[in-house]
């Protein structure tokens, strides 16, 4: 019976050392991941490439006028235009995403994944969430447009719209990504319903809901096309210098992507050649600093929990 069950041993290690001898080299497997880094590398090149093309048009600005080209408001005078008026309404656009689009959006991927019943409307909800997210964004300055609300607040109740899907998606993946043992662990020590939620899967879930939604965050900031058809202000306006704060959240307002758009437009070379990259500068280091921020939040929530 031993000698049976060796001599089957010793024919199977001969069958797989034979196809192993025969197979050789997977020619298809690696011409697939040399297909696959091809496209890797091409695409790092061109944004590259991009990115040089960019920093090196907007290299006079930034030599010229140094910081205040970022501290300096919209001008008519190429020599003198800044986008410290665009940072503001787009600093003020984030505040009103943050304060609606990121609780409204949590709060329901906590309920469809922790409460909701299994139903169809469950589901219902859930796909539709799905396909909203999938809607250009131009739709949604539409509708944000309909109202005739042309200020910040229009403008950050349009962005939240925006974002609420995907807020909503990356909430509840990180939520559903939670394992069910963490749960268990809370019932099993008498723990209620919402003490297991807030106390057990927010905290496991936190990393990946904070980067989720600091990303969305960033897309919000980047976006153009809403906030033209709502109707922000694409070219020169001088805030009074004497407004109050119920002004400025209700009067003309711009933002960094508006104003790359508006400069590229412009007929004077000054504002397309130079301007409007630096601009563009401008705006990359915002989107940078919020995803460095998510991967910060995320890591210290990480080594926190």
């Amino acid at each position: 019976m031993t000698t049976s069950i060796t001599r089957r041993q010793e024919a199977t290690q001969a069958d797989v050392a034979k196809a192993i001898q025969r197979s050789g080299i997977q020619w298809r497997s690696t011409l697939f991941h040399a297909g696959l880094l091809l496209l890797l590398l091409t695409t790092l090149v061109i944004l590259l490439v991009l990115l040089a093309d960019i920093m090196i048009k907007a290299w006079p600005t930034f030599a010229e006028r140094g910081v205040s080209f970022v501290t300096d408001g919209l001008s008519l005078n190429p020599e003198t235009a800044g986008v410290f008026t665009g940072i503001m309404g787009s600093i003020a656009i984030a505040v009103i995403v943050i304060l609606l689009a990121f609780p409204i959006g949590v709060s329901s991927a906590i309920y469809l994944e922790e409460y909701a019943p299994d139903t169809r409307l469950s589901r219902f909800l859930d796909t539709t969430v799905r396909n909203l997210a999938g809607v250009p964004s131009i739709v949604y300055g539409l509708l944000g447009g309909s109202t005739d609300g042309k200020n910040v607040i229009a403008a950050g109740i349009t962005m939240s719209a925006l974002v609420l899907p995907i807020v909503i998606i990356t909430a509840s993946e990180a939520i559903r990504a939670v394992p069910d043992s963490i749960r268990e662990a809370g019932y099993g020590v008498g723990a209620t319903k919402w003490e297991v939620v807030r106390s057990h899967v927010m905290p496991s879930a936190l990393p990946g809901i904070l980067t989720g939604t600091v990303l969305t965050l960033a897309r919000a900031i980047g976006e153009t096309a809403p906030l033209l058809v709502i109707g922000v202000a694409t070219g020169y306006f001088a805030p009074p210098g004497d407004a109050t704060f119920v002004d400025q959240i209700t009067g003309s307002y711009t933002a960094l992507p508006v104003i790359v758009f508006s400069w590229s437009r412009q007929t004077q070379a000054e504002f397309a050649d130079t301007l409007a990259p630096a601009a563009i500068i401008v705006l990359l280091v915002v989107l940078f600093v919020l995803n460095g921020a998510a991967i910060w939040l995320r890591n210290k929530t990480e080594n926190r929990w």
